[in-house]
Formats: C-alpha cells, structure tokens, sequence
C-alpha cells in the first residue's frame, strides 16, 4: 500500500515513478478521493463537536436536533467508508515505485546483463530437453500425471527423486551452515490478509489456488511461494531492532495456477502448477535493503557455482519487475537443449512496501517507529535446478553424471542410468 500523505506531497515524481512503470493510473481520481475522505472527516469532526456541545447543554428543545446530529454522522460515516475503500482499493493494486537505479524498459528486451559464470559445455552431439532425458531414463511421467491430476504437474521417480531431494537438502545446508539463515518449514496455507501483505492480493487472485474450507470466514490459498508466509511472520509487529536483520529459509511445495501462461512452456518441467523451491526472505533496516539484496543474491548464485552450473546474472527493468519489487536481480541458467539462459532464481528488494501492508515496523536510533525492509529470492527453485542438471550433465548414451557435490546427498551415486 501506498502512503496517500507521501503520493499528496510529492505528487509530481509519484506520477514520474508510474510513468517509469508503464502504468497508466488516474491520479487525479486519487486526489480527488484523498480530498473526498479528508472532508467527510473534517465534516463529521465538526458535528461531533456541535453533538458534545449539546450534550452539555440543560436544554431539553436541543434533543431532536442532538438525534438529526447523530442521523447526519452515520450518513457521513457511510459516506467516508465507500470512499475511503475505493481508494484504498486503487491504492492497493500499484505496484511498487522502482528504485532510481533501476533500467528504465517496457519489458524482458530491456533488462540488462551484469555478468556470466561457468563454462557453458561444448557437446559432440546434439544434446537433449530434460524431458526427454527424464522420460527415457523412465524417472519423469508427464502423462500418468495429466491422468491423475491434470496438465503442467509430473511423477518424478527413482534416482530423479533422490536428485530432487539431494538438492532441497544441498541448498538448506548451505544456506543455514554457510549462509547463514535460519531454516523454518513454515505452514503451506496462508490466509488472504497475509497474501495481501506481500502483494499477491488483490491483483494476483486469478493465479492463487484457492481452497474452499466450510470451517472458516476466512479466504485460504496454497501458497505460490514461502516468500508469502515467512514475510509475514513480522506482521503488525514492532521488532527489536537487535533482532535485525532476520534471514530465513524454507524448501517448501509452491503451486500456481500460471493464468497468464497458456500457450507458453507446456512440455517439461519449466513452468508447472506444482513445483519444489527453496526460498531466502531477509527483514532488515529499511537503508540497508540494497546492500542485503547484493548479500542474497550472492548466496543464490553460490549454489550455483557449487553445482558447476552456468549462469548469467542480469538486473530488471522498470518494466519487468515483480508488483512488490524495487529492484530486481535475476539469475539465469545454461540450459544446452534451448540454447539459451531460462531463469532460476529471481532476487527483489521490496523496501518499505510490503512492510506497510504488513504493519511491519522497527524503532530505529532516534527512537522513531519506522517500517522495516523487507527481501525474497529463490536459492534455487528446485525443478529447474533438476532441469540445468538433466540438461548439462547429460551424456550421449542418455545417464546423467551426478554433480560432485551432491554425491554425498546422493548415497555416493556417481551417474544416473536407465532403469
């Protein structure tokens, strides 16, 4: 949500901020319903002022006029509470301004690379899609899932399975022994005040599942990433500034309905409705949100680099960014059978914003209560860390070597063969 006071008294770069965001917003509608709310306010101040006044007065003759007061203050109560909603309504589907930093674009064409890791392996044959790869080592089945359970879900099987699990427990174990982070395995539900508090809602609804639970009043949606539940253990909370910054970790199922993605992605493991993902979320001083985004997405691109994956890491335009962010890192792996970099991790400062929403707030030296930062980034997602795998480690005759690193993790499995 955005401060209406903040939009009122620097009107003029709030609009400039849109503009950067290709957003056309009525802005003069939200002036006008500020003005509207602030008058209703100012009205009925007036007639509570009059109605006390009475209220003092022995004259019984005032009494009807006392009555008509009160009548006149409900219907301006009435009146402030449409208009106040609506404007809380537009407010809450702005997206976030994006830093001065940031690449101003339309869209993806815009964004800019800072720089690439790893050697990208030169084939002597024609390499595989990960699809393929799983489905001739028999451990990925796309069709027995689209019987049980419908398009863009998967059975992983066998040693694909371990792989999948290998990496969950890799990652957790670096980022909470070297890393740093706390791990929490957080709940998979999450209310609608709690989706709203980092900006899935209202805008999103279409792309959340939601669950239909006679229990309660309360909506209920799976959760489309951890990101949701671990910002929001901060919500209407005032935290100890010693107790800042908080990291936190958590591999946790992840489903999204991808409304806006038919068409694009529908074989393999890219894009689906059910996917594994490990997730970092940082609550920091609101100044240091920049600093702790360079901190994260270092720690994603650590992964990375252990698992001798190449990748690319690349800043978002205005356009392109996510409805919470202010600034944006994406990270991009090598994937052999596209010949092209596909998205593996994607790292935002929010600042302040989804703190507002949350009433998230810290005292800071001057004793003042402030909002605190607040940061997400994937440390990887799962899935298609298996794909970069499948796709980088394949061999000719189809097995896949097992990366070094996870061998551990993988009861010292060397290579993966057709069963």
């Amino acid at each position: 949500m955005h401060n209406i006071k903040e939009i009122r008294n620097n009107i003029e770069a709030f609009k400039k901020a849109l503009t950067k965001r290709f957003l056309e917003i009525d802005v003069d509608k939200i002036l006008s319903l500020d003005e509207s709310n602030r008058e209703y306010i100012q009205q009925r101040e007036l007639l509570e002022k009059e109605k006390k006044d009475i209220s003092k007065s022995k004259d019984q003759s005032l009494f009807e006029k006392s009555k008509k007061i009160s009548s006149e203050i409900d219907n301006i109560n009435k009146l402030k509470t449409n208009v106040k909603n609506e404007l809380e309504s537009i407010l809450s589907s702005i997206p976030n301004i994006p830093h001065s930093d940031v690449p101003t674009g339309k869209d993806e064409n815009s964004n800019i690379e800072i720089s690439k890791s790893g050697t990208i392996n030169n084939f002597t044959f024609k390499p595989k899609s990960h699809y393929e790869l799983g489905e001739n080592l028999n451990m990925l089945d796309f069709d027995l899932a689209t019987k049980t359970t419908g398009s863009r879900f998967v059975f992983v099987k066998d040693k694909l399975a371990l792989l999948e699990r290998a990496l969950s427990n890799f990652m957790l174990d670096t980022h909470v022994n070297t890393n740093g982070y706390e791990e929490i395995s957080p709940p998979l539900i999450a209310t609608d005040t709690t989706m709203y508090g980092t900006g899935q809602l209202p805008k999103f609804d279409n792309d959340q599942f939601e669950l239909k639970l006679n229990d309660s009043s309360d909506r209920k949606f799976l959760i489309p990433t951890a990101e949701v539940i671990l910002t929001n253990i901060v919500k209407d909370q005032i935290i100890d500034k010693k107790k800042l910054p908080m990291r936190m970790v958590a591999s946790t199922p992840c489903f999204r309905k991808e409304a806006g993605s038919y068409g694009k992605d529908t074989k393999g493991m890219i894009r689906q409705h059910q996917f594994y993902k490990v997730e970092m979320v940082s609550i920091v001083e609101a100044d240091k949100c920049l600093s702790e985004l360079d901190r994260m997405t270092d720690c994603a691109t650590k992964i990375l680099d252990l698992l001798k994956l190449p990748y690319r890491k690349i800043v978002l335009c205005t356009g392109d960014m996510g409805f919470s962010a202010e600034k944006t890192f994406d990270i991009e792996v090598w994937l052999p059978s596209e010949d092209k970099y596909r998205e593996i991790s994607s790292c935002s400062s929010c600042g302040s914003f989804q703190a507002r929403r949350m009433k998230a707030r810290y005292k800071n030296e001057k004793k003042e209560t402030v909002f605190v930062g607040t940061l997400n980034g994937s440390g990887l997602a799962i899935g298609r860390t298996l794909v970069a795998i499948l796709e980088n480690y394949q061999q000719e005759d189809g097995s896949i070597i097992v990366p070094e690193v996870l061998r551990p993790y993988m009861n010292n499995i060397e290579k993966i063969n057709k069963i």
